[in-house]
């Protein structure tokens, strides 16, 4: 049974007490990172507590986050708790439709918004949301419109003070106490690839057992500083962030993530939580780079990343390294592998990954470079992380080995299922799809196939749910070859067609920096990107790279054919999940032109490649 130890606000408020002027929180305004103490933190928090009692919201009611990364997303969110309000995160980047859904759902009372762009949302669907009763502006560059149900930040925090302040602290107090592990800390609305977004309904049990298996398996310390760059709106950022909170480290938040590479060398942080698509990024890039190198840098670079793969292997094994290998490994150390260190600051000692398969081979590069890259599987209806790679031994091509309290077991057509006090309550107002979401003995079904090797690795072999069916009965993983083909570097974005169809295609977006460099080396004229992804040696560069890429895929498996596509899938034309996830519908339905084409009976295309 997990301890009340573990409860996220008595924890924090705790720390508020041990940390006085030392730095809770970062944040970047006027060109610079600034610190929030704890004691300055604690205060926030407080008052966010107090002015929700002072707009009478009672124990468990709902109000709603609708922001970017930011201190006061944090403050808002940890002050709602302390009054045993119940926090409902909402995507930045959702419409204001898809935002008045989750508030109508949820019965959201009061709402946090971010920036203009979400004010705006808000007002405007203001009228349809019922129970809506205030919406809260955080940031001071907001103009709010001439309403009745409008407050700044600063003027909501105010709000209390028009109110019996005994009365409040003692109304404050008295849900301080009454604080338990049953309550709801939060509804999570889970990203909708198909229909209409659930809410998971997460408790402080739920919380608890992931700070308590966390602390069991990771390092954290007060010395740790976070980069919080993944939105706070998703369970991994959000989990990872009470995670940092509770064992009393910093945490810095990233408004913009365009501006990640340079937070990286400002911030310098210790750990932060990154997806696949980063690593992937960062791997194609400093490949791209080396092979415009000189041979002599080529060479050392082969060498160097070769010297920090046998230590690494060493370290999995638990095995000293030769006083030779240790010896060669200390200059490759500091002749490059520093060097490619510094490029995420220098001061990685681990970084959480998850939300997809990481490619192996990306994967043990990273552990190369001496960057603790550790990989997990969870998802929102397990508050997060369900395995990760352990330490110092794990497989890199596993998902790691299950976290201290999960029950992980497979079950019919290889599911992985889940049972443990991170599971959720359910889905808010959903009893049926409750009810099917668990089989009979408890346990989530997860909708991923896997299976446990001998040691306890726990393998993701295909996603049940988006398994394709070609017409001649085979059965795809599109995200095995997506992810196969997607770490080029020349490749930014890929969209996997196969089902009901002969064969395995595909819609690709290419990465137009590093095409428009190509070709410039070639000396191709284009005027523009549609022109560029239809000459011939672009095409041929391609097709040739893809060919390579899934060579060790099973020939059913392969891409035969692909579209380029000049314009990136995106979140606004509904093509991506907030998360960056395909809504393969969607995609389907907009290019059905495209898709129809590769599948033309004469098998060529309709626009030939211009020389």
């Amino acid at each position: 049974m997990t301890s009340s130890e573990f409860h996220i606000v008595k924890k924090v408020r705790q720390q508020v007490v041990d940390g006085g002027d030392r730095a809770a929180l970062k944040h970047k305004f006027d060109g610079a990172w600034h610190d929030i103490s704890w004691s300055q933190f604690g205060q926030q928090m407080d008052a966010v507590s107090m002015a929700l009692l002072a707009q009478g919201l009672s124990v468990q009611d709902k109000v709603g986050i609708y922001a970017n990364n930011m201190p006061k997303w944090t403050m808002a969110d940890i002050g709602a708790l302390q009054a045993r309000v119940v926090t409902v995160p909402i995507y930045p980047t959702n419409t204001a439709e898809q935002s008045a859904y989750v508030i109508q759902n949820a019965d959201v009372k009061v709402l946090f918004v971010g920036e203009q762009e979400q004010y705006d949302a808000s007002v405007g669907i203001f009228d349809q949301c019922e129970q809506l009763e205030l919406i809260v502006a955080m940031c001071d560059s907001i103009k709010l419109e001439d309403n009745s149900f409008s407050l700044s930040w600063d003027d909501f925090l105010k709000s209390s003070e028009k109110n019996d302040t005994e009365t409040l602290n003692t109304e404050f107090e008295q849900r301080l106490a009454d604080a338990n592990l049953d309550d709801l800390v939060t509804l999570i609305y889970t990203s909708g690839t198909t229909g209409q977004p659930k809410g998971v309904m997460l408790d402080y049990t739920n919380f608890a057992s992931q700070l308590e298996g966390h602390v069991e398996r990771l390092n954290l310390t007060k010395d740790d500083v976070s980069l919080c760059f993944l939105p706070l709106s998703h369970v991994f950022e959000r989990a990872w962030t009470m995670f940092v909170l509770y064992t009393g480290a910093t945490n810095a938040y990233l408004v913009d993530t365009m501006q990640v590479k340079d937070a990286l060398g400002e911030v310098k942080p210790t750990v932060m939580c990154a997806v696949p698509r980063f690593y992937e990024k960062i791997f194609s890039a400093i490949h791209e780079k080396v092979s415009r190198s000189s041979f002599v840098k080529k060479a050392m670079f082969t060498w160097a990343v070769n010297m920090g793969a046998r230590v690494a292997l060493c370290k999995q094994e638990e095995r000293e390294p030769s006083y030779l290998l240790k010896r060669s490994h200390a200059l490759a150390d500091k002749l490059v592998l520093s060097k490619l260190r510094a490029l995420l600051g220098g001061n990685i000692t681990m970084m959480p990954c998850g939300g997809a398969k990481l490619d192996e081979t990306i994967g043990r590069f990273f552990h190369a470079l001496g960057l603790n890259v550790k990989l997990g599987y969870g998802m929102t209806e397990t508050t997060a992380t369900v395995s990760c790679w352990d330490e110092p031994a794990f497989n890199p091509d596993s998902i790691g080995t299950s976290m201290p309290g999960a029950q992980v077991k497979i079950g019919e057509n290889n599911e992985i299922l889940v049972r443990g006090p991170m599971v959720m309550r359910g889905y808010y107002k959903l009893p049926e799809e409750t009810a099917k979401t668990f089989d009979e003995h408890g346990f989530l079904k997860t909708g991923d196939a896997g299976q446990f090797d001998d040691n306890g690795n726990l393998f993701i072999t295909d996603r049940i749910k988006e398994l394709m069916k070609t017409s001649g009965g085979k059965y795809i993983a599109p995200q095995v070859v997506e992810g196969t083909i997607g770490k080029d570097h020349f490749i930014e974005q890929i969209a996997v067609i196969a089902d009901t169809r002969k064969f395995v295609s595909a819609l690709i977006v290419p990465s137009f920096e590093a095409l428009e460099e190509h070709a410039k080396e070639l000396n191709i004229k284009y005027h523009d990107k549609v022109e560029l992804l239809k000459h011939s040696q672009i095409v041929e560069m391609l097709e040739a790279r893809v060919a390579e890429l899934q060579q060790n895929l099973a020939k059913f498996e392969q891409v035969k054919k692909f579209k380029l596509l000049p314009k990136a899938f995106s979140m606004e034309k509904g093509e991506l999940t907030p998360t960056q996830k395909l809504r393969r519908k969607v995609i389907n339905d907009r290019y059905q032109d495209e898709i129809d084409e590769m599948y033309d009976e004469t098998g060529k295309s309709k626009s030939k490649p211009k020389k």
